[in-house]
């Protein structure tokens, strides 16, 4: 039989992204959110766990908007479980990704080094 390249797991994260994107934007809008946006989602092998990386627009903003995602979980959860063909939807854990902010501020730090004025550098 040949070696399948991809995981359940894979596969279950990437549906519950898709599902979980567009629950979050309804959520954002509904409750005045602040912005935010699902990255990705890790699920664990047992598939009891899912844990949902969010991105948000203002940073600063971003601990209340996981705060009030992580109050609306178990709606998320209700709602995934009447879209999705899974047998048991895994619990959610909303977390803030960080990565943009940490890239947007090595690109600061870069072309700040690369011009002593503090501008954009010639090429």
């Amino acid at each position: 039989m040949p070696s399948r390249d991809f995981k359940r797991t894979d596969r279950v994260g990437a549906e519950l992204r898709r599902e979980l994107g567009l629950l979050v934007h309804a959520a954002v809008r509904d409750h005045a959110l602040p912005s935010v946006s699902v990255s990705d989602v890790e699920v664990t092998r047992d598939l009891d766990w899912a844990t949902v990386w969010v991105t948000a627009l203002q940073a600063e903003r971003a601990a209340e908007a996981v705060k009030a995602l992580n109050e609306l979980a178990v709606e998320f959860r209700r709602a995934l479980s009447r879209s999705m063909r899974i047998r048991r939807v895994p619990e959610l854990r909303f977390k803030y990704d960080d990565s943009v902010d940490k890239s947007e501020r090595i690109e600061r730090l870069l072309r700040e080094s690369g011009n002593p004025r503090g501008g954009a550098t010639e090429r």
